[in-house]
C-alpha cells in the first residue's frame, strides 16, 4: 500500500505540471510557427469567449482529477472509507472526458484541413496521469479487498 500512496500523491505533482505544459502545437499556415496551446491558456482563452464552457473545462480537467487523487489518497491513508472508491471512480471517468476531447479537437482540426495541429508532450503526460490514476483506483481497491 505504501507504493500505491507514494505513486498517487506523485500525481499531485503530475497533474498540476500537465496543466501548463503544452498540450499542442497550432497554426494557420504551414510557414509560419506553432503557437502552443496547454490546458490553461486554452481556459485563459475560452474564458474571454466562453465562460460556461472555460467552467465546464475546468471541472473535468483541473477538479475532477484532483478531487479523485485526493480522495484515493484518503482512502488510501485510511482517513475515509473505502465505500467512497466508486464516487472516486465516478470523478476518473469525467477527468478522462477531457482526454477525449482534447484528442477530438485535434483529429478535427487536422481533418478541416485549417491550419496545422499537433500533439505536444503535455497531451501525453495528461493522459498518462489520467490513466496511471485509473490504474491506481484498481490497484487500491484490490489491495483493500485483500
Amino acid at each position: 500500500m505504501k507504493v500505491l500512496i507514494a505513486a498517487n500523491a506523485l500525481l499531485l505533482i503530475l497533474f498540476p505540471l500537465s496543466w501548463f505544459a503544452p498540450l499542442m502545437r497550432a497554426g494557420l499556415l504551414p510557414l509560419f510557427g506553432l503557437n502552443e496551446i496547454s490546458l490553461w491558456s486554452g481556459i485563459a482563452s475560452l474564458w474571454q469567449t466562453d465562460v460556461l464552457l472555460a467552467l465546464v473545462v475546468i471541472i473535468f480537467a483541473i477538479i475532477a482529477p484532483i478531487a479523485k487523487t485526493l480522495g484515493l489518497l484518503l482512502v488510501q491513508l485510511r482517513i475515509m472509507a473505502p465505500t467512497a472508491l466508486p464516487l472516486i471512480g465516478v470523478l476518473g471517468k469525467f477527468a478522462m472526458a477531457d482526454v477525449f476531447l482534447i484528442a477530438l479537437y485535434i483529429v478535427l482540426a487536422k481533418g478541416a484541413g485549417f491550419g496545422r495541429v499537433e500533439p505536444a508532450w503535455g497531451l501525453y503526460l495528461f493522459t498518462a496521469t489520467i490513466l496511471a490514476s485509473l490504474c491506481l483506483s484498481i490497484a487500491t481497491a484490490r489491495s483493500l479487498r485483500h
